[in-house]
This record gives structure tokens, C-alpha cells and sequence, in this order.
């Protein structure tokens, strides 16, 4: 009887999975269609790329030139500075804020309307300030561009103008960015204002500066950077937003229009955010494990460095620790004894080295002039007792010898 239940019980049970609905795991989304020419969406932190489209082809970058041109200003000027505009300015071509000659302006305010504004004659009144020339300033922006290690930039002005020669990649575009973002709060503080009235010298009211990047209305959490168009050029775009601490680069070149511009930047996005995300891994001087040494005692081994990187939603990442062949004493603190390395399934992301965390002294029995040493310390220890006990008796003998002279004298 019992064995007849357990039996319609097991059917059931079958009958139940077998009608059962099953359910595949949410598969990751398929990457966005991008009409822009060249595109790239990376991690602002990391760098790590999560998109790409013809990243390493040249296009003119038009007014996004600017990220460029507000770093080499921030890094080689004072907020403080008073900017006072030249001829040149007054004569540019292109979007301005109407600079007059003679006008006086804060750095700061002048990277304002560089930037929220795009003002053209704003950008060659700081390279006339800051390089002294325009033709020097572009020098400075170059010269910074390989610094940071986008090798695929030429600029030619400090506007984005087209101007013959002046290309550069999504690639690079990306590189600069994250570097004004890494280096510069004030950069990030001025791309994602919307609006800021400035002084206006000369009028009654003053100029109201509104920024072009529709982004910082339509899109959660968006928070900067900088658009662009020329005829050439066509629509381009930087676009960064931070959800839960965590901050995506969008670039975008050559879009026909501006509402396929908008598009693409927040579908690249969109793409990131609902399927990626970072993996803060390890952080620096994380005690990872200990290690057997030889000719002494353990020792602790310890990051060198922070790991993060960004994979699918849902991925697992594995450790493994690789040691400079077998450890020997004597090890000092901060010695590079091996590294720690990354996996995410076969694929190895990177690795990290891992450091002594102590000193480790060789123990002293494991020379090899230390037995020899013991074992003639161990024989010239009793000898010297014995030679002691004999020069005892001598004397002890001598003594008696004297007194009895002394006795019978």
C-alpha cells in the first residue's frame, strides 16, 4: 500500500512539471540601432566600452572641441581670471554670446558660455588668455590630447569650426571626456547646469545663458556634457547620466538631424543602464590571503589597487591568486610577491599585484652557518667546563700544597 502511494505520488509530481510553463532567463537586449556615423558608449570611471561604432574614424567633433578647450583652460588658468576680450573674438563665425572689445568676463563665466551656450568668441578669448594666442592655445590642446592618450585628435581651433584637418574619433572624444570628468568638478558642475545669467557689460540686463543639451530636461539622470553641429559635421554629441552612482559616457558623430541625435543618446543609454552594470570587485590593501615561506613565517598578501569593471547584469566574476614562483625569507613589506587575477568565465579581465603585507624574517636556523656554529657552541661548552674544573683542582691542589709548606716550615 505504501509503495502504491509513493508511486501516484511520483506521477504528480511528473504530471505537474510536465504542464508546467517554463520560463527562459531574461535574455540580454540586443544592442540599439545607431544612425549617427561613429559612436561609442564606455564607463566614466573605468573606460570600459560597452558599445562601439566605428570608434576609430575620423570625423569633425564641431563644437564638442569645446571639452577640450575648457580642460586646457581649467588646468592652466584660474576660475578668478579676468578675461579681457580682444578683436579676434568679436570677428568669429558661428553661435557667440556677442562679445564686444574691450569686455571683461570671469574665467569662470566665460567657460559658462563656452559651454551652456557654445559660444565661439568665448573659446577664442580664453585660448588669447590662457595661450596668449589663439595658434598657441591649439598647440596646448594638442600637446594635452596626446598627454591623455587620445592619439587620434587633431585640433585646429579652439572652437570646433571646420577648419581643414580638424578630425577626431569617438574614441578619443570619450578618452577626453573622462578625463575632464576625473580631473576637473568644475567641469562637471558647468555641463550639467541648465540655465545662469551672466553680465552683460553695457546693457541694463543680463545674458542668460541655456544649455543645448536637451538631455538635462528629457532624460533621468542626466548630467552633462556638450553638443555640437556644423554643416560638415553634422549633429554630434557627448552625453553623460549617472543612475544609483554610476556614470555612462554616450559619444555620438555625424548625425543628420537633431532629433536622431536625441534618439540615439538616449537609446545608447537607455542600453547601458538596463543591461549592464558595474562590479566594484575589489579595493586596494584587501587582505586576500596568506602564503607558506620558505625559511620563514607566513605572510600576508595584500592589494596593490581598486578592480572594477562593467559586464552584464547577473555575471560572475572569479579571483585567482598567481604567486612569483615559490616565496623565500627574507621578504619585505610592499615586496610584489604575485598578483591576483580576474575572470569573468574563461575570459580573464585583469589582474592586480598583491604586495607582502609585513616583513617576513629568514628564521636564523635556516642559514647554513648556523648548525656548524651551534655544534661547535654545543662542544666548546663542556670543554670549556672541563678545562675549568682542572684549573679548579690545579689551583685548589696548589693551595693545599702552599699550606702544608707553610705548616712544616
Amino acid at each position: 500500500m505504501r509503495c502504491s502511494m509513493k508511486k501516484i505520488l511520483l506521477f504528480f509530481v511528473f504530471l505537474y512539471m510536465l504542464l508546467s510553463p517554463v520560463y527562459p532567463a531574461k535574455a540580454q537586449e540586443e544592442p540599439p540601432e545607431v544612425s549617427s556615423h561613429a559612436a561609442i558608449l564606455v564607463d566614466a570611471s573605468t573606460g570600459k566600452i560597452i558599445y562601439e561604432k566605428n570608434p576609430d574614424k575620423k570625423l569633425e567633433p564641431a563644437s564638442i572641441t569645446k571639452i577640450m578647450t575648457a580642460i586646457v583652460a581649467l588646468e592652466n588658468a584660474e576660475l578668478s581670471d579676468i578675461v579681457v576680450t580682444g578683436k579676434n573674438p568679436t570677428l568669429v563665425e558661428g553661435t557667440r554670446i556677442y562679445l564686444e572689445e574691450g569686455e571683461k568676463l570671469t574665467l569662470q563665466q566665460m567657460l559658462y558660455a563656452l559651454l551652456l551656450n557654445s559660444g565661439n568668441d568665448a573659446a577664442v578669448a580664453i585660448a588669447e588668455h590662457v595661450g596668449g594666442s589663439v595658434e598657441s592655445f591649439v598647440d596646448m590642446m594638442n600637446n594635452k590630447a596626446m598627454e591623455i592618450g587620445a592619439l587620434n585628435i587633431t585640433f585646429v581651433n579652439p572652437s570646433g569650426l571646420s577648419d581643414e584637418g580638424h578630425l577626431s574619433t569617438a574614441r578619443d572624444i570619450a578618452m577626453i571626456t573622462r578625463h575632464a570628468i576625473q580631473n576637473f568638478p568644475e567641469f562637471c558642475k558647468i555641463v550639467a547646469t541648465k540655465t545662469l545669467n551672466i553680465p552683460w557689460q553695457g546693457n541694463e540686463w543680463d545674458r542668460k545663458l541655456q544649455n543645448l543639451n536637451r538631455l538635462l530636461w528629457d532624460y533621468e539622470g542626466a548630467d552633462g556634457v556638450k553638443t555640437g553641429y556644423t554643416s560638415s559635421a553634422g549633429q554630434t554629441l557627448v552625453a553623460t547620466a549617472t543612475r544609483n552612482g554610476w556614470q555612462l559616457i554616450a559619444v555620438l558623430l555625424k548625425s543628420e538631424t537633431r532629433p536622431t541625435l536625441w534618439n540615439d543618446a538616449q537609446n545608447l543609454l537607455d542600453y547601458g543602464f538596463n543591461n549592464f552594470q558595474k562590479y566594484d570587485v575589489i579595493s586596494s590593501h584587501k587582505l586576500i590571503t596568506s602564503a607558506k615561506v620558505k625559511y620563514g613565517e607566513d605572510v600576508n598578501l595584500i592589494t596593490t589597487e581598486d578592480f572594477s569593471t562593467v559586464l552584464p547584469k547577473g555575471s560572475t566574476i572569479t579571483q585567482k591568486v598567481v604567486l612569483d614562483n615559490k616565496l623565500s625569507a627574507p621578504i619585505s613589506k610592499g615586496q610584489t610577491l604575485g598578483k591576483l587575477e580576474f575572470y569573468h568565465g574563461a575570459l580573464k579581465l585583469d589582474s592586480v599585484d598583491l604586495i607582502a603585507q609585513n616583513d617576513v624574517k629568514r628564521k636564523i636556523h635556516t642559514y647554513w652557518w648556523f648548525w656548524p656554529l651551534f655544534i661547535a657552541v654545543l662542544l666548546y661548552t663542556p670543554f670549556k667546563v672541563f678545562i675549568g674544573i682542572r684549573r679548579y683542582r690545579r689551583r685548589k691542589h696548589q693551595a693545599r700544597y702552599i699550606s702544608y709548606l707553610h705548616r712544616y716550615k
